[in-house]
């Protein structure tokens, strides 16, 4: 087991991933954050889901106990790889220092292959065009129970400022959601018909470099009708950002 041993003049703790659960105490009423190599997802015990708040935002991860208790084993995941981190965590009025944490792998560059087969998940395969695209439609259309997070696909930020992404200027684009996969990124648009007549959506008339684009529906009621609204889910080799 690993403790949370430091110097008194640090602000940064930096402890190496060892394969070895590492020993967390917390204080309660304070927020203690974790920062990983990789965008990362909590995996909280029934024992302390009451009483222990986690948050995680891409690598980092924040912990906060409202009130003591014992030893419970997190489970942190990373999203692209799988790679597991273990932490035996508990909480005290005293609680250890609260410093930032950092964790860190010891020559995760060059030793890929010895990690993976000394018992690390192996890494996730690209999802291809088709899963990408079913997975951004699920995550705006299907309800909140069904949707689940895929290994391998990691959300980033987007700009959610209008864009001129049809060309005609008659249907109006917001990006709503963007994930990184591997070396692909798929965008999904919010598209709004800003004419008193129906409209066919064409591919043809997107703006930008894409390596697919899919429509949620194909056509488009005038607008101020209810379905004048509808979703394109659009796979670049880049960013949007870039790609548009």
């Amino acid at each position: 087991m690993q403790s949370l041993a430091h110097a008194e003049t640090e602000t940064l703790e930096r402890i190496e991933w060892k394969k070895a659960p590492i020993r967390l105490e917390l204080a309660v009423g304070q927020e203690q954050r974790i920062e990983f190599p990789a965008a990362v997802k909590v995996g909280v015990p029934a024992s302390v889901q009451g009483v222990l708040r986690t948050q995680s935002v891409n690598e980092m991860v924040y912990l906060l106990a409202h009130t003591s208790f014992g030893s419970n084993r997190l489970m942190v995941r990373e999203l692209d790889s799988g790679r597991i981190y273990l932490f035996d965590v508990t909480a005290t009025e005293e609680g250890g220092p609260g410093h930032p944490i950092q964790i860190y792998l010891s020559g995760e560059q060059g030793n890929e292959k010895d990690q993976a087969t000394a018992g690390h998940e192996p890494e996730q395969e690209r999802p291809d065009f088709i899963q990408l695209t079913r997975f951004a439609a699920q995550q705006l259309y299907a309800p909140v129970r069904l949707v689940k997070d895929q290994p391998g696909i990691v959300r980033i930020p987007v700009s959610r400022d209008l864009v001129d992404l049809y060309h005609g200027g008659v249907v109006e684009g917001v990006p709503l959601v963007a994930w990184r996969a591997k070396g692909l990124y798929i965008t999904a648009v919010k598209l709004t018909n800003r004419t008193e007549q129906a409209l066919t959506l064409d591919p043809r008339n997107l703006r930008g470099t894409w390596l697919t684009a899919t429509f949620q529906h194909h056509r488009l009621l005038p607008k101020g009708d209810e379905a004048d609204t509808t979703a394109v889910y659009l796979i670049s080799a880049r960013q949007f950002g870039i790609s548009h």
